[in-house]
């Protein structure tokens, strides 16, 4: 129970950073219903057996059993995640470029994420850092990787979200957005 307890609070913890990074990149409905899919049987279970505190279950689970359930199901029903946006898996998978609404909410889920599990060891450089260890083996589509690098690296640069903002942002994704869609 004392599991079930921890996994419910760092879930609405995580929510609540992200809604209040979209609430400030102007995406106040997504904000509200981001991760609603955690609270699924097959999510929040899954999640709970494996709960740590310090790192998503999700990553646990894999390591255990090659796969998560729980992730299978919550990629296929979050738009704001970029393996939602894969296609062609059968001919080694091809990313399509993230529309901007979706791609800013998943820069909002990273911080979230980064604010909920490293807690007062939180900040734009260490989540900049986790970031670029983590892009070098994705399969993100390239003006997309472009975007949430660039959006990671000026908050780490000015140790704020500020980019966030709705003109900024969008300013930012139209210059990463170098092919047509």
């Amino acid at each position: 129970m004392n599991k079930m307890m921890s996994h419910f609070k760092t879930i609405l913890t995580h929510k609540c950073y992200v809604f209040l990074n979209c609430q400030k990149a102007g995406l106040f409905w997504q904000g509200i219903k981001h991760d609603m899919s955690k609270f699924s049987p097959t999510e929040f279970f899954e999640s709970v057996k494996y709960y740590t505190g310090t790192d998503s279950p999700i990553n646990k689970c894999k390591k255990e059993n090659g796969y998560s359930k729980a992730w299978l199901h919550h990629k296929g029903r979050n738009l704001h995640h970029y393996e939602y946006w894969i296609d062609n898996a059968d001919c080694g998978g091809k990313p399509i470029k993230m529309p901007y609404k979706y791609a800013l909410e998943l820069v909002c889920d990273y911080i979230g994420a980064g604010k909920a599990y490293m807690k007062e060891n939180f900040s734009y450089n260490n989540e900049y850092s986790w970031w670029m260890k983590r892009k070098e083996n994705i399969a993100m589509h390239p003006d997309t990787l472009s975007f949430v690098d660039l959006m990671l690296a000026t908050m780490a640069f000015e140790n704020s979200n500020d980019c966030l903002r709705k003109e900024r942002s969008l300013q930012l994704y139209e210059k990463c957005n170098k092919q047509k869609e």
